[in-house]
Order: C-alpha cells, then structure tokens, then sequence
C-alpha cells in the first residue's frame, strides 16, 4: 500500500488543535519580550531580514530558526524560545526570513546563513543552530556548510525534500526533482566531527520520525556525532516547548552543546 504523503505532511491537519497551541505561542513570546527586550539586529536589507538577540551571557549563542514550512510565521512567535536558554546564561538569536513563494527554500537557506554569520560577530564565539520543522532542516543544511556552526539541534526536522512535491505543501515552494534534491542535506557531505542532534515528537508522522532517523544513521557513518531522540506524547506542534523551560533535557542539551564548543 501506497503512503499518504499528503496526510503524512500535512500537520496542521493532523493535529486539530494547532490555532490554539500557535496562538499561544504568540502570547507567550509577547509576555517574554516585556520582561526581556532584544536587540534587534538587520543582517540584510529586507524588512523581514531582522533577528532578535535575546543576550544572556558570553560564548557561543544559539540560534532558533522557525518552522512553517519555509511559508508562514515570523520570529515574534518564537521569542518564549530563548527563556528557558537564557536562564540558564545562553544566549539566543531569533531570526525573521523570507518566505516562499516570494523566494525559494534556496534563497531563505542563504538569508540563514547570513544570519549565522551576524550572530557569530556579534558574540565572537561559534554559533549552535537549533531549528523547528523548516528550521530544523536549516540548522542541518549550515550545520554542514558553515565552519561557524559546530552542532545542530534540529527538531521535526526534513532532510530529505522530495516527498512534499505531491503534497499541498507544495503549491508555494515550487519544488521539482532536481531543485528538491540539490535542498535536501540527506543527500550532501556529512560534516565531519560535527555534531547533529534529530529530535522529533513521538506523536508525529511516520515520515517525520523516519527522516530523522534517516539523517542521524546516513551522517553517524560519514564522522558525524549523532543522537536521535523521539520526545514522548509530543506532537509537530508541542515537541518545541521545553526549550521554553530551563529544567528541561532539551535546555541543558542546547547548554552543553553550547560550553563544549566554548571549550575547542
């Protein structure tokens, strides 16, 4: 039998509840960002081409970068993201990017990639890139691109593109074959003696689960420090909220990764 990969991919479908978990995203980021303003830093020339630097602490920062399928949202719903990490003295970047179709999945990876390079200066320290959903399939792409970036804590996860061609994921990416192929990081170089992490709900879709797994065994052989987690009764939606909690795994994960690369 054929997979749905329709209903594989289509996560607002398949969790129902997604609004209100989004608007509480929203609420929560506004509430963080009157106790904490950031900095607003441009690191290009678009009105979207802004990151908030929410600072903590020296040594190296985390960037989050958002999901929505390279489409939707900004970085005003994500701010809670960095509360947890700047407990803990880590500070955090949350960048804004264009969307498709007004650009390609290309282009937003590049915009990142500036991004990462803006938070590098701006902390003189390397940068660990943590990502949801698109995001997290950014993090994996600089993870394997940019010598700044020594480890990825990419959640939900895609690697691997070509799957959300037949879906309606698609009508506003634009994919075909070949682009989806050169976009996916599966297919690319491992970044040797690097470090990825693939976190993703264990509610999600077979899809998502598989292509984390596929990332962590295809790049564990190639020199990669690889570890693969599935964070229990989580969804694509509430598998992000414990970097909001400074108690949990995921934080004092981002923190270690933070301090060891600190220390080469």
């Amino acid at each position: 039998m054929s997979l749905d990969l329709e209903a594989e991919y289509n996560n607002r479908a398949r969790v129902p509840e997604h609004p209100a978990i989004i608007a509480s995203w929203a609420a929560e980021s506004k509430a963080y960002r009157n106790i904490n303003a950031p900095r607003v830093i441009e690191y290009g020339p678009g009105e979207r081409n802004t990151l908030d630097m929410f600072d903590a602490g020296e040594g190296p920062a985390v960037m989050f970068v958002h999901g929505g399928y390279w489409q939707a949202l900004d970085k005003s719903f994500f701010s809670h993201m960095a509360k947890g990490l700047n407990a803990l003295g880590v500070s955090v970047a949350v960048p804004s990017y264009d969307l498709c179709p007004n650009v390609r999945i290309g282009d937003i990876v590049e915009q990142m990639r500036t991004a990462a390079s803006i938070v590098q200066r701006a902390t003189n320290a390397p940068v660990i890139v943590a990502g949801h959903s698109a995001g997290g399939h950014i993090a994996a792409c600089l993870l394997a691109t940019e010598a700044r970036v020594p480890a990825a804590y990419a959640m939900s996860g895609l690697f691997e593109l070509a799957p959300l061609i037949p879906t309606s994921v698609n009508e506003k990416l634009g994919l075909d074959e070949a682009e989806a192929q050169a976009l996916s990081p599966l297919l690319w170089p491992a970044p040797e003696r690097k470090i990825l992490d693939a976190v993703v709900g264990g509610n999600e879709s077979s899809e998502y689960l598989r292509q984390s797994a596929a990332i962590v065994a295809a790049w564990s052989e190639d020199g990669v420090e690889t570890r693969y987690e599935e964070v229990a009764g989580a969804n694509h939606f509430t598998v992000i909220a414990p970097l909001a909690d400074p108690a949990s795994t995921a934080c004092d994960r981002l923190r270690a990764l933070a301090e060891r690369a600190a220390a080469n």
